[in-house]
């Protein structure tokens, strides 16, 4: 029986991925969305462990699913990665990044970076919100911030995308064609949110342990500093227009007793007092209803619920406008939710593997 013909869409050869710190629970997921991604090939596992792993021994649900020699992980070798692959995923915490990536990157590889190395703008920006020195200025300049459902025009051709955070990624789904359309004020936004632990990384920390986390639910971090919280600013301002520092969220992060997904609601001041709920819902139509991620809901419709998009890359959002106090003076009140690991980590990073290489961008994801 003769074979169907080819995809048209797909390349005649397939775009070759390394994952470079896979044994985090965003690398692992990596590994399973290339799995399946029909356009791409997973062929390098890289470690910077003294004792080079088998990635199979840490996530024995990817049995099956890699072949001994590629399961074997491999020394961060920037020349044998760009042997083996196009595209190299960065899987490691900030400040450990971008030590890899100028080498990768003058390799001949293209770098999606899953850590913060590479969101803020300005390196003096980074060291204060980091407190520690950016040593990759040069690559920081032309770095692109891989949001694609607001800065798509910037991923194709692009030799290193920064990945955006899970709370950074709801946000400013949620709070920007509201800016862009004029019907809020950039001041006040307040932003409170909560996520799954595994959020918090897969390293054993006390405040993650099963017994901490187990029925509880509370605030965590510096209330207000979050880390995250001027890479959202930083977002807010650009869709806006406005310089650094002229919207500035309040950010207040909690830890859900769940695996994974995030919920945030946001609330906003209308513009004015004309400013409609049909007006709001259009302004989200208007943004996303030709985006495959992006999921509406409407005020007959379901609320966002995290349990609709886990495992996925969706994001679900919906708007309302409010009344409250004796002067009922109207609020404007967003819900949006996704998975913290897919769309907030690694769906997302492929995503923009997809854009980066001018391939369909739903390829590999659902």
């Amino acid at each position: 029986m003769p074979l169907p013909p080819a995809d048209p869409g797909l390349p005649t050869q397939p775009v070759r991925a390394a994952i470079v710190g896979p044994t985090g629970f965003t690398g692992a997921l990596l590994v399973e969305l290339l799995h399946r991604h029909p356009a791409a090939e997973l062929t390098y596992l890289a470690s910077h462990r003294d004792e080079l792993p088998d990635l199979r021994d840490e996530f024995p649900k990817l049995t099956g699913l890699l072949d001994d020699d590629l399961a074997q992980c491999r020394p961060i070798d920037a020349g044998a990665i760009a042997e083996a692959a196009d595209v190299a995923f960065l899987a490691l915490p900030h400040t450990a990044a971008m030590a890899y990536a100028p080498q990768l990157l003058d390799a001949g590889l293209r770098v999606v970076d899953l850590s913060a190395d590479y969101r803020l703008l300005d390196a003096e920006h980074y060291r204060q919100v980091y407190d520690t020195p950016h040593l990759d200025t040069d690559n920081l300049a032309h770095a692109v911030y891989g949001l694609p459902e607001l800065f798509r025009d910037d991923l194709p051709g692009a030799t290193l995308v920064a990945n955006p955070g899970c709370y950074p990624t709801a946000a400013a789904l949620g709070v920007a064609p509201l800016l862009t359309h004029a019907l809020v004020k950039p001041d006040p936004i307040t932003i409170n949110a909560a996520s799954g632990t595994s959020g918090a990384g897969r390293a054993a920390k006390p405040a993650t342990s099963f017994l901490s986390v187990n029925e509880a639910f509370g605030p965590y971090g510096t209330i207000g500093g979050h880390r995250h919280q001027p890479e959202i600013a930083q977002t807010l301002c650009r869709v806006a227009g406005k310089p650094r520092g002229e919207i500035d969220p309040l950010f207040v992060p909690h830890l859900l007793p769940i695996d994974v997904g995030i919920l945030e609601t946001i609330y906003l001041e209308p513009a004015d007092a004309e400013v409609t709920e049909d007006e709001l819902f259009e302004a989200f139509a208007d943004a996303y209803r030709d985006e495959p991620f992006v999921r509406v809901r409407g005020v007959d419709d379901a609320l966002p619920n995290v349990k609709h998009v886990a495992g996925t890359n969706f994001a679900d959002l919906t708007v309302r406008r409010v009344t409250t106090g004796n002067d009922q003076r109207p609020t404007v009140v967003v819900i949006v939710v996704e998975d913290n690991l897919v769309k907030g980590a690694s769906g997302q990073a492929i995503q923009n593997m997809n854009a980066m290489f001018e391939l369909d961008e739903t390829l590999g994801l659902r």
